[in-house]
């Protein structure tokens, strides 16, 4: 569930970083999907991990 909650807050901040530093449409696309990705596989992790601690 936070997973899918990391994606939209990924993209986002990484549209407003490439706006930040002066990117155009492509390049805030960009980095939007990478930050987006990244945020959905680091939730993925830590869930994971946070579920199995929790288990022992």
């Amino acid at each position: 569930m936070l997973a899918l909650i990391a994606l939209p807050i990924g993209a986002i901040w990484g549209a407003f970083l490439a706006k930040k530093r002066g990117g155009n449409r492509l390049d805030m696309l960009q980095y939007a999907a990478g930050f987006a990705i990244a945020f959905f596989l680091l939730t993925v992790v830590l869930s994971i991990a946070f579920a199995r601690y929790l288990e022992l």
